[in-house]
């Protein structure tokens, strides 16, 4: 069974910046396309950026583009999110989701499409 462990979120100014990590166990992590999403309070869970199984191809929010970069370590079954400038507007739990049934430069971007998910990490972002 597919296993999701997100770490790295927590409070920071606006301006600031974090890392998210999610690291993938229990089936092989190359096989699984893999995306963020967020939830703020009151609000659907929403798409913030994804990657292909193999990382080439990446695919991001208009909100967050430019600002927020995913990667992926196949090596270490990890997947990341570096967020920088962030602002008020991005506070929310941040998920990862992966996805087992996406081609090999595929990102879906829905959250339905995503079979596996992490608990989540919180990310506050003060004014």
């Amino acid at each position: 069974q597919v296993q999701l462990v997100e770490s790295g979120g927590g409070l920071v100014q606006a301006g600031g910046s974090l890392r998210l990590s999610c690291v993938f166990s229990g089936r092989t992590f190359g096989y699984y396309a893999m995306a963020w999403f967020r939830q703020a309070p009151g609000k659907e869970r929403e798409f913030v950026a994804g990657i292909s199984r193999s990382g080439g191809s990446t695919y991001y929010a208009d909100s967050v583009k430019v600002r927020f970069t995913i990667s992926r370590d196949n090596a270490k079954n990890t997947v990341y999110l570096q967020m920088n400038s962030l602002k008020p507007e991005d506070t929310a739990v941040y998920y990862c989701g992966a996805d087992a049934n996406s081609n090999p430069v595929q990102i879906p971007t829905t959250r339905r499409e995503y079979d596996y998910w992490g608990q989540g990490t919180q990310v506050t972002v003060s004014s």
